[in-house]
């Protein structure tokens, strides 16, 4: 059985792939600050979209959606933040999430809304 970290990049691998054969177009991977982290930033024809990626063997406790709470949007905004200030784009922001629960893909658009 992989170790933690290679089964959150393989999870990372599949939404890259599930959201780029829907037409989003991959910016960049892994976004880090010590205050935190965004797994993909990418671009649909109308919004600059930041993905948080989330992986559950099951939905035991709580699973993967409910993995996203206040605290860790506001870790993403932060860091959304950030980039924008050295990266500025012309497009509204989406902030979405994937989440894997086993085999199971739910992709969640405009999954948060947090003021930029």
């Amino acid at each position: 059985m992989p170790n933690t970290r290679a089964r959150g990049l393989a999870a990372e691998d599949r939404a890259c792939t599930y959201l780029q054969a829907r037409g989003l177009k991959l910016l960049q991977r892994n976004y880090r600050l010590r205050s935190g982290e965004i797994d993909l930033i990418m671009r649909d024809d109308t919004h600059l979209v930041f993905v948080e990626v989330r992986y559950r063997n099951s939905k035991r406790y709580g699973g993967a959606l409910q993995s996203v709470d206040f605290r860790k949007q506001q870790r993403i905004m932060r860091t959304a933040q950030h980039f924008l200030l050295y990266n500025p784009y012309d497009l509204p922001v989406r902030f979405d999430v994937i989440a894997l629960e086993g085999q199971e893909l739910r992709w969640i658009q405009h999954a948060f809304e947090v003021e930029l």
